[in-house]
């Protein structure tokens, strides 16, 4: 029986960055993998829904050629080349991941793991087992699609994320259920490419995690793009045609409604993959199906750790990366290692207009007793925003009024996703409003509503 120092279960974000760590660190390593490496980020979601929304994104674009001077007729797009385009972005990566696990010298076992108890799991491979043993095991399953009875998916009428992302016709009407970062940026996609797109979320706003004015910003943009959205409204059921779906709406105030559509999404939500893998019975707990695990990773039981979207929210492939760093580190016993804050663990969503947010909203910090102050600064105050053609958006900051922290900072609109890192950074390296405020941001950048969103918190912005 082969043995290691670590064996990693799943190859997604949480459990290869968690692999590669380990292996720099000197342990003997393993991980195992019963479909592709990198997971379903890399295969069927992160990666692959940014390669086919950066085709919506040129699309869009494309109808606005005469406000940049150009002009062009008859341009179209091919659904099939488009999803080709993703495939082959999720392919590349995948390989890559494969290079990495070979350059590290991490043994690469392929199958399907079961605890199989003292330190042992066995593998399953075309009617094959085979047990090996380690010293530490980390699990990272990951997590699937959540289904609720009567709209379970079929794969041809109702959606999960898989066959929302390789599409064989354009659906010219779509249902999406569900607001979340996963919901709307389909709901984005398939919306900038033509599609007639109806989003019906539960909740009384669209992307309900985020801060309130910031939903509301959004909403008034999807609406504007020529979405329908429908908050604080359930779906009955999903009643099946010959190649439409008609489903039975119902609002909080009993008002039903029910629109007929080609296609419906289903984006409600993931749960932990925990079944069949032996996790209970090797005395893992386990609750509404995500693991259990300490702030280490730590599951309670001897050399069993779990890190990513199996042990929870926030679902998100660089909170997972940063606990497989963790969990190597202390397995290796490397010294002053932090365990996860989740306060700083950033979400984006890249729908379009793309939202980004780190920390507390304005709500939760009231709620949460603090004295604060709150900046805001408008995309149409900065330049650069202005010379793109992208003048919708909105910084916001929220700052603790006696001690200038950096409690939350909230965006929507043109590459916010990439600008929230500042914040991120200030937030970790606990800077204050004076020391951001302080700080030179070139001139012309997006960067500069960043620093106006800090100075209106203390009433100083410059340009509004």
């Amino acid at each position: 029986m082969d043995s290691y120092d670590v064996i990693v279960i799943g190859s997604g974000p949480a459990g290869y960055v968690c692999a590669i760590r380990a292996a720099q660190l000197g342990l003997k390593t393993a991980i195992v993998e019963r479909d592709q490496l990198g997971g379903i980020c890399l295969n069927w979601g992160c990666i692959p829904t940014k390669a086919l929304l950066r085709s919506s994104e040129i699309w869009h674009l494309m109808h606005r050629l005469g406000e940049f001077g150009f002009s062009a007729d008859n341009f179209k797009f091919d659904l099939a080349k488009i999803v080709e385009r993703s495939r082959k972005v999720s392919k590349q990566l995948s390989n890559g991941v494969a290079f990495l696990m070979k350059k590290h010298k991490i043994a690469v076992i392929s199958g399907e793991a079961k605890m199989a108890g003292n330190g042992k799991i066995a593998v399953a491979k075309d009617d094959k087992t085979t047990e090996y043993g380690a010293k530490n095991i980390v699990l990272a399953t990951g997590a699937r699609a959540r289904t609720l009875p009567g709209l379970e998916p079929d794969g041809k009428l109702i959606w999960t994320y898989r066959e929302a992302m390789v599409p064989p016709t354009f659906p010219k009407s779509l249902l999406v259920v569900g607001s979340g970062a996963i919901g709307i940026e389909f709901a984005s996609f398939y919306r900038t490419l033509g599609s007639d797109v109806t989003v019906v979320e539960v909740l009384d706003r669209v992307l309900p995690v985020e801060d309130e004015e910031i939903s509301q910003f959004a909403h008034k943009a999807f609406v504007k793009q020529g979405m329908k959205i429908r908050v604080g409204t359930t779906v009955e059921r999903l009643e099946k045609g010959a190649d439409n779906v008609t489903a039975i709406l119902k609002t909080k105030d009993g008002k039903t409604e029910a629109p007929t559509v080609d296609r419906v999404i289903l984006a409600i939500g993931i749960v932990g993959n925990t079944e069949n893998n032996g996790f209970e019975r090797a005395g893992i707990k386990v609750e509404k199906t995500h693991v259990v695990a300490d702030k280490w990773g730590a599951t309670g039981v001897q050399g069993i750790w779990a890190i990513g979207d199996l042990v929870g929210p926030p679902w998100l492939a660089h909170k997972g990366m940063h606990e497989g760093v963790i969990v190597a580190e202390r397995i290796a016993g490397v010294k002053g290692v932090h365990p996860l804050n989740t306060a700083n663990v950033p979400g984006c969503t890249y729908c379009w207009p793309q939202v980004a947010s780190v920390g507390l909203t304005e709500a939760a910090a009231k709620q949460a007793g603090r004295k604060i102050r709150v900046g805001r600064f408008p995309f149409v105050g900065n330049g650069k925003a202005i010379a793109l053609g992208e003048p919708e958006g909105l910084v916001k900051t929220v700052f603790d009024a006696e001690t200038g922290e950096v409690l939350g900072a909230h965006m929507v609109g043109a590459e916010v996703t990439e600008l929230i890192q500042g914040y991120v950074v200030a937030k970790t390296g606990e800077l204050t409003d004076a020391e951001l405020g302080s700080t030179i941001f070139p001139h012309p950048t997006l960067s500069e509503m960043m620093h106006e969103a800090v100075l209106a918190a203390d009433g100083r912005a410059l340009h509004i």
